[in-house]
């Protein structure tokens, strides 16, 4: 995946205009797929684990609301953003956890349970919680629509996972073998979203995109190594260090992008941080993985 979305971010800047006539309004019901898909593979013995052990996933909630908003807003007047990416790099910032996230603490032998239930809590509670954080670090600066941005996620997140389930319930032999072409959906989703994106803006990329990607990969790394603080500072075992660490480390970047076209139309560049977020937390998360999995065998 981590190749895919690179080589499409690639394509984007090297052939801009066969894909920038495609209007960026397609990146929500593009989104709205990957979280049907979500919804198709989700478990209620994925909700159970908030109830069993609460602690654990109240500890990374927090951490995943807390710090990579914190993050964003520091990133963010440390570096100068403008308005466009500033509120960018804060609406990743905001997001519930990425679906990415699960495989990667999967790879990394990290607690998938913990993973699942806080990916599963984190994207129930971001109705509420993403556009209050928006509001709350950037709408001093620009003009942001709470009720708005809470129905956005309610239609492109929540009931397409809502539909997911239900389908699931209804028709169990179905999802079952449609489960398998899962991954390579959303994969190929990603690559369009992050194609659409870059192609609308590659000109501007090309000459000053150079902040914006250490700001995106400094925001990446910071959450991943202070997840897994948190997770050692509030005693947890190994394994869920890991998860924390993963979890806080990789958003929903897509959720990002689709937020900033369709609320922050007046600031176009406001979608790339999402874009390049995805692209980039795909290959961390790998590398990442690949060390976990690693000091994992030699303990």
């Amino acid at each position: 995946m981590g190749v895919l979305v690179l080589l499409s971010a690639v394509v984007a800047l090297w052939q801009p205009d066969v894909f920038a006539h495609v209007r960026p309004t397609v990146i929500n019901p593009m989104l709205g797929i990957i979280m049907f898909g979500m919804g198709l593979t989700l478990k209620l013995d994925d909700f159970r684990v908030v109830f069993s052990r609460p602690k654990d996933v109240l500890t990374g909630c927090l951490a995943q609301f807390t710090v990579m908003p914190l993050l964003a807003w520091l990133l963010s007047r440390m570096f100068a953003l403008d308005d466009a990416l500033t509120i960018g790099v804060i609406l990743v910032g905001c997001c519930p956890g990425g679906t990415a996230s699960n495989v990667i603490t999967y790879l990394a032998k990290g607690d998938l349970a913990l993973s699942v239930g806080m990916t599963a809590t984190s994207t129930v509670l971001a109705p509420v919680l993403t556009p209050l954080l928006v509001w709350l670090l950037a709408g001093k600066a620009v003009d942001v629509n709470v009720v708005g941005m809470l129905l956005s996620i309610l239609w492109v997140v929540i009931v397409p996972i809502a539909a997911g389930l239900i389908v699931k319930k209804l028709w169990p032999r179905f999802t079952e073998k449609a489960t398998a072409y899962l991954p390579a959906l959303s994969t190929l989703t990603i690559c369009a979203i992050i194609l659409i994106i870059i192609a609308a803006n590659a000109s501007k990329l090309m000459t000053g995109g150079l902040t914006i990607i250490l700001v995106v990969i400094l925001h990446n790394l910071c959450g991943l190594l202070l997840g897994y603080a948190i997770g050692r500072l509030t005693g947890m075992p190994a394994t869920k260090r890991r998860a924390v660490s993963i979890e806080v480390g990789m958003q929903n970047s897509g959720l990002a992008s689709s937020l900033a076209t369709l609320h922050f139309a007046a600031y176009p560049m406001a979608t790339i941080p999402g874009a390049i977020f995805s692209v980039w937390h795909n290959l961390s998360g790998a590398i990442v993985a690949r060390l976990y999995a690693r000091k994992h065998s030699l303990q």
